[in-house]
């Protein structure tokens, strides 16, 4: 290629330029640059290429010019009107072959197109030839021959805005002649600048931020006052609000610059700039800042005092008077520009005389928003002095600044004070050097002694976080060491966040060598405090103790007898060291080696407190929870425990927690041999009088439930809770003759518990008659007892693992039974027996919830006293039986309760009322039959009853319906699908009820329906609108045009399901169907008359592509519905005639259009509608 090249040019510069043109311009690139730069000055080339260059522009140009006319001429058909709209474009199959004249004249276009292309081709290469001429680093090629070739180029730029490659050569090409200060390089700026200027902010891109930087003394040359110029003065404005001008030291500097072009882009770009402030972010308002200082140095004349007199005191009085907090930061940003360059000349001048006639005034006034907005200025711009007034005047402008400092402290808005107490510190940390220290000791004594105690919590926190920045200063360390145990209360303040701010000040302090963080607090109100308080404040406290008290600098020996030595001076505060000791940097290797120091001191003969073991076996509990996370330590850890030292741990171990703790160790651990501890646990979990009030014995029943599930001990801990509790159902039916149920033989399939015998024994003893002051005394003795057990059934219940063993467990049916008696009498003698507890009956409800749930069967007999039949079907009509009996015998005590009340004596709860009885075994009756038939084939007896059906039935519905669309957007699919599945047995009397208005009408005769003003006025559910965006979901993703779409359609999958089988069951039914659709017609017409035309379209399209579909002509049975639709379809179309929104005109025309078959096919063509209201 370069071998052709070089042969053409040696031939003549016209052979060159033909032959180049016939290239590529990237490849081309190299070999051009090769032999451009290699002709000397004195070659002949240097001539006459320029000429030649030119002569083949200005032709191609002129070709260009013709072949756009000739397009032109070529697409216009002057005998079409220029104002009718295109024709329709047929279909592929239904197109008339074209005509010779047509074929003739694409072709004609096509060749057009191929010669522009070809010519744009030939003036990229030009171009860029007249690139390597002009940086020809010879200079071989005078100027002024060049000129008039990149003139044309330059003024034909506007052409050629279709082709992005010739544009960059252009201006390039331009560039390049400003950079080289060629002559008349201030021709070539009217095009080029605007188009570099549009490529950065199009691009954005730092490269051409750069080359607009480089050219910016040509933004000189234009006149900003010619009316031409609006275009590119749009384009310098942009700048000002572009993020890349702002990042980019050049194009902030750019920015500067821009302001010194004409007085008016200056106030333009200020009030834009003010504009941008309540919304702009930290950097966008810094940049303002650094930009309006920068133009402020080199301006002059208006400009200048553009700037001075109306931007900065605009800001400086937007920042005083500034609505909110957040504003006037905003404001202060902006103005820090110039508050940091305090030391340039003239910047101290102009802050005092924009700030000093309003700040102070401002510090005084009635408003407690100006006065901290101004005290906030004040502090940015402190010492604010005039820099040409004596030192006499100098020093009575400061005292007024610390005098209205210390006014401030006292000031009566609590957020002043905040701020005040922070900038004073702040003050103080940066100008210690030149306070008087009357005057810091002063201040600092004010904080410390009244603001640590002032009344609001922001305040105390300011003070805490105030002295931690003035600790930064080392030269106040000498006074703070005497004054800072002033500040020791904060550390038992009541607010978490304050007590966290103490604890990290101690931590700083204890990192300064001249500082004893125990002289600024007591130990003994440390180690209280790691004692009791949040998990955040203990970490930190941990952490400030470690070097003390497990120091890794000394031997492993001495740090575990200090830490020894600290949980036996203060038992939980060390255990809870112990606790956050790994996180806090200590080593597994020592943590072990602290396990076994602890687990021997327990077992030395030295004498040791209760409250010492407990605190040395939680702290090792602690330690071995952390310690198992290694395979080896975990190993260590077993052989460690053996079998005789568990029972030496526990026989020393006589507090509750202590025994929890060694719990703890063992279902953390995993002995082999664990012998000998279940007794220990069973005393724990079985001595449970008051447990549900009492926290701490909470946590230690836990640790003893846990070591039983890890043992697998839990079945026959379970069998000795359940004993307990039927001993008490006993006492409740001697004491207040309540109904025992007949028990059932257990699974078989379950495996045979050792104790199983004693309970039955246990049961058939307790059946006996015994005396009333006997079963009073077991009851009284055992109920409390009964009571903690049911706390912690309802407690297994909510772990997982836990729950799974108590609902597999052999006993779970006996101890349900047991807790349902006792519920009973917890409810109905509540009023006479003061020590009834809550806990049986919330255990009794969660328990019945979840064994239905988790499918868990009871065997025998049911309530009624009937034999359950075998199988998957009686099975399942067990599992609802249970929960629908337990929500009956809890409402039926509830009433006995009031009964009992409203008559003053205790009575006897009936079992179950007759008419309960008989809706309950209707109720089971129905769910045994085919879903089908449930909504499909309602009894004669139903149908024969005209009596109306109660408007609760339908809000009951509607309700139960927005709680599993709540649960599914709040809690997500999971939660609502358990919900759907409790509903689907009851799905046949959810759909009766939907349509439960609109039955009655039919089974009445009643022809009414609402209309569409009674419609308006109606509370509709929130259901219908999750299911109109599901719908509307659907629609989108079929036309995928549509802008817009459903956020988030998954999240009501559940939902989705629990439709789709309410739809598979109306199919059987069209009756049943015609009331549901009917109620969905009803809230549709709610939405048109709220113009809430989402709602309209997406129900609409659900009634007729889902619920009822127009092609298997469902609709000529659904009579009510069509009568609905007769008045629908008429609002609609006089909606879309009335309304002048244009979004919600197109979703009405959708919903017409899903409707309009079955209008032409129903109504409109047979009249039925008419027919039908006669």
């Amino acid at each position: 290629m370069e071998k052709r090249l070089r042969s053409s040019l040696q031939t003549s510069a016209e052979a060159f330029l033909s032959s180049a043109t016939k290239l590529g311009l990237k490849s081309a690139k190299p070999s051009l640059k090769t032999l451009i730069h290699s002709i000397n000055p004195s070659s002949n080339h240097s001539s006459s290429l320029p000429l030649s260059l030119h002569h083949s522009i200005s032709h191609s140009i002129t070709s260009f010019l013709n072949l756009r006319e000739a397009s032109t001429t070529t697409t216009t058909e002057p005998t079409k009107s220029p104002c009718s709209p295109p024709a329709k474009r047929l279909r592929r199959s239904s197109r008339h072959p074209k005509t010779p004249l047509e074929s003739k004249t694409e072709n004609h276009e096509s060749k057009i197109n191929q010669g522009r292309q070809q010519v744009l081709h030939d003036l990229q290469i030009l171009s860029h030839i007249a690139f390597l001429c002009v940086s020809h680093p010879k200079k071989a090629f005078s100027p002024e021959d060049l000129l008039p070739a990149v003139k044309e180029l330059h003024d034909n730029l506007i052409l050629f805005e279709s082709d992005s490659v010739l544009l960059s050569e252009i201006a390039g090409l331009c560039e390049e002649w400003w950079k080289e200060q060629l002559p008349g390089k201030e021709t070539l700026i009217s095009q080029s600048l605007p188009f570099l200027l549009s490529r950065s902010l199009t691009l954005k891109k730092k490269v051409d931020v750069h080359r607009v930087y480089v050219l910016r003394e040509a933004f000189t040359l234009f006149d900003f006052e010619d009316e031409s110029i609006e275009d590119l003065k749009l384009l310098l404005i942009r700048c000002v609000i572009t993020p890349l001008y702002l990042k980019t030291e050049e194009g902030r500097r750019f920015v500067a610059f821009m302001f010194g072009l004409s007085g008016q882009l200056v106030k333009e770009a200020s009030a834009l700039m003010r504009a941008q402030i309540p919304f702009g972010r930290k950097s966008m308002l810094e940049a303002f800042g650094d930009i309006v200082f920068r133009a402020w140095k080199v301006a002059e004349g208006y400009s200048r005092d553009e700037i001075e007199n109306r931007f900065l005191p605009g800001l400086i009085e937007g920042a005083i008077h500034a609505s909110s907090g957040a504003f006037a930061a905003s404001i202060r940003r902006v103005l820090a520009g110039f508050i940091n360059q305090r030391t340039t000349d003239g910047v101290e001048k102009l802050l005092f005389r924009l700030t000093e006639p309003v700040i102070f005034r401002s510090l005084q006034v009635a408003n407690s928003n100006v006065r901290q907005n101004a005290l906030h200025l004040l502090l940015d711009m402190f010492p604010l002095e005039d820099p040409d007034a004596t030192k006499e005047d100098k020093d009575t402008l400061l005292d007024k600044q610390f005098f209205l400092l210390e006014k401030s402290l006292m000031d009566d808005c609590p957020d002043v004070r905040a701020v005040a107490v922070e900038g004073s510190c702040r003050i103080l940390h940066l100008f210690w050097e030149i306070i008087p220290p009357s005057t810091i000791t002063k201040m600092i004594t004010k904080i410390l002694d009244d603001m640590s105690h002032d009344i609001c919590n922001e305040v105390r926190l300011s003070v805490v976080n105030g002295i931690m920045y003035l600790l930064g200063n080392p030269q106040s360390h000498e006074l703070l060491k005497v004054l800072l145990p002033r500040l020791g209360h904060l550390i038992l303040d009541s607010v978490l966040s304050i007590r966290v701010s103490v604890a990290d000040l101690l931590l700083l302090i204890r990192d300064i060598r001249t500082f004893q963080f125990n002289k600024v607090i007591g130990l003994d109100v440390l180690l209280s405090t790691l004692a009791k308080d949040q998990v955040v404040v203990a970490q930190k406290i941990t952490r400030l103790l470690i070097p003390s008290y497990f120091p890794s600098k000394v031997t492993l020996k001495e740090a575990c007898n200090r830490c020894v030595t600290l949980i036996k001076r203060s038992p939980v505060a060390g255990a809870r060291f112990c606790e956050f000791a790994l996180s806090e940097g200590a080593s597994l290797k020592s943590l072990m080696q602290l396990v076994i120091v602890l687990i021997s001191s327990v077992l030395s003969p030295d004498k040791l407190d209760p409250e010492q073991v407990e605190g040395l076996l939680v702290a090792a509990a602690n330690l071995c929870n952390d310690l198992v996370i290694e395979a080896s330590y975990k190993a260590a850890l077993k052989e460690l425990f053996s079998s005789e030292k568990l029972k030496c741990l526990i026989s020393v171990a006589t507090t509750g927690r202590a025994q929890s703790s060694i719990f703890n160790i063992v279902s953390t651990t995993s002995p082999d041999d664990v012998s000998g501890i279940f007794e220990e646990c069973m005393g724990l979990v079985t001595n449970c009088s008051g447990l549900s009030e009492n926290v701490e014995r909470q946590a230690e029943v836990r640790s003893a439930h846990k070591l039983m599930l890890s043992c697998d001990w839990f079945e026959d801990m379970f069998e000795g809770l359940t004993r307990l509790l039927q001993k008490a159902a006993f006492g409740c039916h001697v004491k207040f003759g309540t109904e025992m149920p007949k028990q059932t033989v257990p699974h078989a399939k379950h495996k045979k518990v050792k104790s199983s015998a004693k309970i039955s024994a246990k049961w058939k003893q307790v059946s006996r008659k015994k005396t009333p002051n006997t079963a009073t005394s077991i009851f009284e003795e055992v109920y409390p007892i009964s009571a903690g057990i049911a706390w912690q059934i309802k407690d297994l219940i909510t772990s997982e693992d836990t729950r799974k063993a108590m609902l597999g467990s052999q006993t779970l049916e006996l101890a349900f039974f047991a807790l349902k008696v006792i519920s009973e009498v917890s409810i109905v003698q509540c009023i006479h027996c003061e020590y009834m507890d809550t806990s049986p009956i919330l255990a009794y409800t969660a328990l019945a919830l979840h064994m239905t749930i988790c499918n868990v069967h009871i065997n025998g007999t049911n309530n009624h006293g009937t034999k359950m039949n075998d199988g998957l079907d009686s099975a399942s009509s067990s599992l609802e039986a249970m929960l629908e009996q337990t929500l009956d015998h809890l409402l039926n005590c509830t009433h006995k309760l009031f009964r009992a009340s409203d008559s003053g004596k205790p009575g006897k709860l009936i079992s179950q009322p007759k008419q309960n009885k008989k809706i309950a075994h209707h109720r089971g009756r129905q769910k045994h039959r085919e879903p089908q038939a449930d909504a499909s084939s309602p009894s004669d007896e139903d149908t024969s009853e005209a009596s109306p059906r109660p408007p609760e039935a339908s809000n009951l519905a509607n309700n139960l319906l927005d709680l599993i669309t709540s649960i599914e957007i709040h809690l997500g699919s999971g939660y609502a699908a358990r919900l759907v599945a409790a509903v689907k047995p009851w799905l046949p009397d959810l759909i009766l009820a939907l349509g439960s208005r609109h039955i009655t009408k039919q089974t009445s005769g009643d022809r009414t329906y609402p209309s569409a003003s009674h419609n308006s006025q109606l509370c509709y559910p929130s259901w219908p609108s999750i299911l109109a965006k599901i719908e509307l979901c659907e629609i989108s993703e079929v036309q995928s045009d549509e802008d817009d779409r459903v956020s988030e359609p998954w999240q009501f999958s559940a939902f989705k399901n629990l439709v789709e089988m309410i739809i598979h069951m109306l199919r059987g039914n069209p009756d049943v169907l015609d009331a549901v659709g009917v109620t969905l017609f009803t809230v549709t017409a709610v939405g048109l008359e709220r113009k809430d035309f989402r709602l309209v379209l997406g129900l609409v399209h659900f009634l007729c592509m889902k619920l009822v579909r127009h092609e298997h002509t469902e609709w000529g049975e659904l009579n009510m519905m069509l009568a609905s639709l007769q008045d629908f379809y008429t609002q609609i179309e006089r909606e879309i005639e009335d309304l002048s929104s244009e979004e919600g005109r197109q979703k009405l025309i959708q919903a017409r259009a899903l409707l309009e078959p079955v209008w032409m096919c129903y109504v409109y063509e047979t009249g039925r509608g008419s027919t039908m209201e006669d």
